[in-house]
């Protein structure tokens, strides 16, 4: 088995080289690719010392059997024929084939089966916040189908890379020592603050980040759910929070809807709220599942429910999903 990393000195990246070195996969050979800036360093992968070659338009991809791509849709269109033309299977962290209607996108707890429908040998890796949450949404949806679904997500700075996060510690610094707080990263500064804008405005004053979820939940479930988003970035500084609420054909009790999350696949219940147990970043960044917890009735609509969840986009949002999807396939 032969498995290539594109995108090896990201921080999605640096985490497949984790994440592959902590299971049990039959990997032969690993090989890692970047650009200009990153080609040439070495990594430590099973005791070996692995050197990033440089990506290019050649054959470098004719013996590897599956590529995991974390390099920005840019490079994403740019090399997927590069990769996939002697018959590589392109695991796609980006966004540039979500919506294709020859890609399957996947998110092994909900639809597995997909990946193995992949005619263009590219399978795309869901958006960070649409994974966490229909790996929770997916345990309602056995019980009852999803009319509706309204969603505030909280996310990490890490969502927008390491560069994001080096800037929130710098900006708390700056104003801890009276200085003005440098702003790059971020529409305004992060620190101390909210800011309810991630990607840009698209024509009907929702963002880009929150029709990805509205559209990348109806394909992933192959639902007709609807899905109204509001997409914050928080002051954290690893792992996504999302506040769900859901509507469902008949009503569901709270017990069903426990038993139903802490049977479900890569979910862990948390929801113990006499006893202050609950989901937060503080504690679950840097691990796999999907945490649950604050599961309520709606009392707005008599067939709801109203849910938090939480869990680390960088991992089950990135790099643990596509190394989830390779797995799929393996079997």
């Amino acid at each position: 088995m032969k498995i290539a990393i594109v995108g090896a000195s990201g921080a999605v990246g640096q985490e497949f080289l984790k994440i592959l070195e902590e299971r049990p996969l039959p990997i032969d050979r690993l090989v890692l690719f970047g650009s200009e800036r990153s080609a040439g360093r070495t990594y430590k992968f099973r005791g070996q010392e692995l050197t990033v070659k440089l990506l290019q338009h050649n054959d470098d991809f004719e013996d590897i059997d599956f590529a995991l791509v974390s390099a920005g849709a840019g490079t994403s269109r740019e090399f997927a024929e590069t990769i996939t033309r002697h018959g590589t299977v392109m695991i796609d962290n980006s966004s540039a084939f979500r919506m294709d209607a020859d890609v399957p996108l996947v998110v092994p707890e909900v639809n597995p089966d997909d990946a193995r429908q992949a005619p263009r040998r590219i399978i795309a890796n869901p958006n960070c916040t649409t994974i966490q949450m229909v790996v929770a949404l997916q345990a309602i949806e056995r019980l009852s189908h999803i009319r509706r679904v309204r969603v505030a997500s909280y996310q990490s700075a890490s969502g927008a890379g390491a560069a994001a996060m080096a800037e929130l510690e710098k900006q708390h610094a700056q104003l801890c020592a009276g200085e003005e707080p440098t702003v790059e990263k971020f529409t305004f500064q992060l620190a101390y603050n909210v800011i309810p804008h991630i990607d840009v405005f698209t024509d009907n004053d929702y963002t880009k980040e929150e029709m990805k979820m509205f559209n990348e939940t109806r394909k992933i479930m192959h639902s007709d759910v609807e899905v109204s988003a509001t997409c914050v970035r928080v002051p954290v500084m690893r792992a996504h929070s999302e506040s769900i609420w859901v509507e469902t054909e008949r009503p569901l009790s709270v017990e069903e809807a426990r038993a139903a999350f802490a049977a479900a696949p890569g979910v862990v219940l948390m929801d113990d709220p006499a006893n202050k147990k609950y989901p937060m970043p503080l504690f679950v960044a840097g691990h796999d599942p999907v945490y649950v917890g604050r599961i309520r009735k709606d009392l707005a609509c008599d067939n709801g429910l109203t849910f938090w969840c939480v869990s680390d986009q960088i991992r089950k949002g990135a790099a643990l999903n596509a190394v989830q999807i390779l797995e799929t396939l393996m079997k």
